[in-house]
C-alpha cells in the first residue's frame, strides 16, 4: 500500500480535538496545508482549536459515544462541503476503575467513547472519504497500553482501549482492498488532561466530575503531544500500521513479555483436512 501524504486544502476530521492529542493533530495537519474539522463534546474547545488552525477550519460539538448524534453531525457537515480525505479518530476518556468494581454508568461511559464512539464514527465519515479522488487515510489514537499486558489501577482503561486498537486493526482489514490505509496511533503518557476527562462527562453516565488538580501530577510531568509527530508522518509515509511511541521506558520489554507470554501458550496440534 502506497504511502499517504496530506495534500493542501484536503479536509482532515478528527474526533476528541478540543485540546490534548486531539488539538496536536489538527495543528500537525494544519501546518501541511490541511482544513481542519475539530469535533469535541465541548463545542467552544472545538472552536477553539478550529481558529488555531485556519479560517477556513470548523469546530462542532459532537459527542461520539451518540451514535445519532454522531451520524447527524457528519450528515450535516458533509452536506456543507467536509468531505475528509483524512479521517482521525481520536476521541477517547480514561478512568481509574478496574473490571471487577466499575459502577454501571462508567463503564459505559468508558465503553460508549474507547469502543463505541469509534465504530460510530467510522460509520458516519467512511461512506464520504471513499468517494474523495487522490490519497486517503484513517488514524486512530489508542494507547500503549493496547500493546503491554493490563496492569493497575487503570485496568479497564487499558481493557477499552485494546478494544480501541482492535477497532483499528479491523477497519485496515476492511479498507485494505481500497487501498485505505490505517495508522493505529499508541502514545505512551503525555501530558494531556485526560485524566481529567470526567469533567465533561455526560449526565447519563453520572455527570460531570472534576479530579482534584493533584491527581495529574504524574501526567503534567510527562512530554507533551509533540513528541508524536516524527512517528505519526513516518508510519503516514508507509501507508499506514501500527506508530507506537512509549514515554515510559518499560513498554518495549512489556512488550516483548507479552508476546513471549502468547508465543508460550501457543500449542500445535495435527488439524486434519476436512472432507468435501
Amino acid at each position: 500500500m502506497s504511502g499517504y501524504a496530506p495534500r493542501k486544502g484536503d479536509w482532515a476530521v478528527i474526533t476528541g480535538a478540543g485540546r490534548g492529542t486531539g488539538r496536536f493533530l489538527a495543528q500537525h495537519f494544519a501546518a501541511k496545508g490541511m482544513r481542519i474539522c475539530a469535533l469535541n463534546i465541548d463545542a467552544y474547545e472545538a472552536e477553539q482549536t478550529a481558529r488555531l488552525c485556519g479560517e477556513d477550519s470548523r469546530g462542532r460539538g459532537c459527542d461520539v459515544s451518540d451514535r445519532d448524534e454522531t451520524m447527524e453531525v457528519a450528515e450535516k457537515l458533509i452536506a456543507q462541503g467536509v468531505e475528509p480525505a483524512l479521517l482521525w479518530i481520536n476521541a477517547g476518556v480514561g478512568s481509574a476503575d478496574t473490571v471487577s468494581t466499575v459502577k454501571p454508568h462508567t463503564l459505559d461511559w468508558l465503553m460508549g467513547v474507547n469502543v463505541l464512539g469509534p465504530v460510530h464514527t467510522a460509520q458516519s465519515w467512511l461512506p464520504s472519504l471513499k468517494k474523495q479522488v487522490g490519497p486517503k487515510h484513517v488514524g486512530i489514537t489508542a494507547s500503549s497500553a493496547s500493546v503491554v499486558p493490563v496492569s493497575g489501577p487503570f485496568t479497564l482503561y487499558a481493557t477499552t482501549k485494546q478494544m480501541t486498537a482492535a477497532v483499528g486493526e479491523a477497519l485496515a482489514a476492511e479498507l485494505a482492498e481500497e487501498q485505505i490505509g490505517v495508522t493505529i496511533l499508541c502514545p505512551g503518557i503525555l501530558n494531556t488532561q485526560i485524566w481529567n476527562a470526567a469533567q465533561a462527562r455526560p449526565e447519563r453516565f453520572g455527570g460531570a466530575r472534576s479530579a482534584p488538580d493533584e491527581a495529574g501530577e504524574h501526567w503534567r510531568a510527562q512530554p507533551g503531544p509533540e513528541v508524536l509527530a516524527e512517528g505519526i508522518d513516518t508510519v503516514l509515509g508507509r501507508g499506514g500500521g501500527w506508530c507506537i511511541v512509549p514515554t515510559e521506558g518499560r513498554t518495549e520489554s512489556l512488550m516483548e513479555h507479552r508476546h513471549r507470554a502468547q508465543h508460550h501458550g501457543f500449542f500445535h496440534y495435527a488439524i486434519k483436512p476436512s472432507k468435501d
